[in-house]
């Protein structure tokens, strides 16, 4: 019988090691998600006033040792934050190297959500990969996923993202950032949310190209392939509304 190779891609990556005593305690107290519900959660690390310093992946790979996994160019980043905020915790936080596969199928892994189907986040293998960057950036903007220095950045409330859900727990304790979520949460109301465009010939359009609905200027181009965009609109536009982005006419893109 003929072994199927699962389709598999390369994932960039930082690695943070949060190990000792009280690793799983101080990042309870730190990011948005319950770190100590299962295996591995998405999470966000956040600043008082609830903007995204860093987007993560927890995972618990031991009763006492946490491995976080977060962009490329965020490893630095978030080392140095949960550090300067340790105080008294009883923890070691130290950058790791590893590489990630993001495997699509079921199977055992770190679960990963980005790309719209079933996947998980293997680290160090030798899997080979069948898809390129471009082939997966398709499949993260296909999904609506954010992604930091694009979507997510500091002038974005999480809420706008449309995956609060996935990242965000409203039972656990207190963690910077929890009020303002808290409050934007149970008053249910923002302004704009990140949606998925359609555009007509192959079109790419750049970031922060403006999108229009009747001739206003109802939202901005983050992230784009060839035919597909990732853009915060506006919510009163409606779901059948003809876009223009650059003069090329988009829809929003629906859910089968």
């Amino acid at each position: 019988m003929a072994i199927v190779t699962p389709e598999a891609a390369r994932r960039s990556r930082a690695y943070v090691r949060v190990r000792g005593p009280d690793a799983g305690d101080y990042l309870q107290r730190m990011v948005s998600n319950d770190v100590l519900a299962g295996t591995s959660c998405e999470a966000l690390l956040l600043t008082a006033k609830a903007r995204v310093i860093a987007p993560l992946v927890v995972w618990r790979r031991g009763e006492d040792d946490f491995l976080l996994l977060t962009e490329p160019e965020l490893g630095e980043v978030v080392r140095t934050h949960l550090t300067r905020m340790r105080f008294a915790a009883k923890c070691e936080i130290e950058l790791e190297e590893h590489t990630s596969t993001v495997v699509f199928g079921p199977g055992d892994g770190i679960p990963n959500a980005d790309y719209g189907q079933p996947a998980v986040e293997l680290l160090d293998d030798n899997i080979p990969a069948t898809l390129d960057e471009a082939e997966l950036e398709r499949l993260r903007i296909e999904a609506g996923t954010p992604k930091f220095g694009r979507e997510l950045d500091d002038r974005v409330l999480p809420a706008e993202t449309g995956v609060i859900d996935r990242v965000v727990s409203f039972t656990k304790g207190c963690y910077p950032g929890q009020e303002p979520i808290a409050r934007q949460h149970h008053r249910g109301k923002i302004n704009r949310r990140l949606r998925v465009l359609e555009l007509d010939d192959e079109a790419a359009p750049e970031a922060e190209t403006s999108v229009f609905y009747a001739g206003k200027d109802v939202g901005r181009v983050t992230s784009s392939v060839a035919g597909l965009a990732l853009a915060y609109v506006r919510v009163e536009v409606p779901d059948d509304a003809e876009l223009d982005v650059a003069g090329i006419p988009a829809r929003l893109h629906l859910p089968s």
